[in-house]
């Protein structure tokens, strides 16, 4: 349902402060239910293959023709590291094995939180998957700065090249939820 519609009852919803709450919510006055409108979470990674990082031109907008790394918005049911791997898998055609965290970004203004894997292709194969026009790897020295599609993106590039300079390994995570399930 259109979110001013109560997803319970159906009914119009309004603003209001709820009892104990500071913020003003969607609140359904026929049922009481409250709407929470809480950041989304976007997720990816930085594929590298032999010294080269997998990138991909967007074939959606927003910024429709610019370079990306792999990235989307988070599934219910998924970890961060199972939703980085499938986004690589949906734009690039590519399967990644997921490392270290790489970097955590806020962004405010889009209601969004950005979170960056280190990974490597387990395979070379790779290619465009629906929203991508094209999808390549590419030497540091090569990658389109001027035409990378958000600050966050270009965060996590820079990031990614400093550690490697620096030497900083992929290393694996274990997940609290793969140690401790349910």
């Amino acid at each position: 349902m259109h979110k001013h519609f109560c997803c319970y009852c159906g009914n119009k919803t309004v603003m209001a402060t709820p009892p104990g709450d500071h913020l003003p919510r969607r609140v359904c006055p026929a049922c009481d239910a409250v709407h929470y409108e809480n950041p989304r979470l976007v997720v990816g990674c930085v594929p590298e293959h032999e010294g080269r990082i997998l990138i991909c031109r967007r074939a959606i907008e927003p910024r429709r023709g610019y370079w990306t790394v792999p990235a989307g918005f988070m599934e219910n049911g998924e970890t961060l590291e199972a939703g980085a791997a499938r986004e690589c898998h949906e734009e690039a055609l590519a399967t990644v094995a997921i490392g270290s965290l790489l970097a955590l970004v806020n962004i405010p203004g889009a209601q969004q939180v950005h979170v960056f894997f280190r990974a490597r292709l387990t395979t070379s194969a790779f290619g465009a998957g629906e929203e991508s026009l094209e999808a390549m790897l590419v030497d540091a020295a090569d990658i389109p700065w001027e035409d990378i599609a958000f600050p966050s993106t270009r965060f996590a590039l820079e990031k990614y090249l400093a550690d490697r300079h620096a030497g900083v390994e992929l290393h694996h995570l274990t997940t609290l939820a793969r140690r401790h399930p349910g």
